[in-house]
């Protein structure tokens, strides 16, 4: 998915991939960019406070040199599934 075709050459172009992090569609962080890659690692940590949130979405974009950035993929997760799956806390702390 994270491959992108080119018209102007043969094979797939490299990304310069970052992921945004929302709550309830307002955005808490954003990673840095990592250039020229398909195979990103960020290992990197965001802390925000949420009160009744529903859902956490992570987007990926291709930050582009001019212009608005292009959307890559996304993946929204429910804060109930979260929490469900860590146990009998009210909390929940990292992956």
């Amino acid at each position: 998915w994270s491959l992108r075709h080119s018209l102007f050459r043969k094979g797939y172009q490299l990304l310069d991939p970052y992921v945004t992090v929302s709550v309830d569609q307002v955005r808490v962080g954003q990673t840095s960019t990592k250039q020229k890659t398909n195979k990103p690692t960020y290992n990197e940590e965001f802390s925000a406070t949420v009160t009744d949130g529903r859902q956490i979405e992570l987007s990926v974009f291709h930050d582009t040199p001019i212009g608005y950035d292009d959307f890559v993929a996304n993946c929204t997760l429910h804060f109930h599934d979260l929490l469900r799956s860590a146990g009998p806390s009210d909390t929940f702390e990292g992956w």
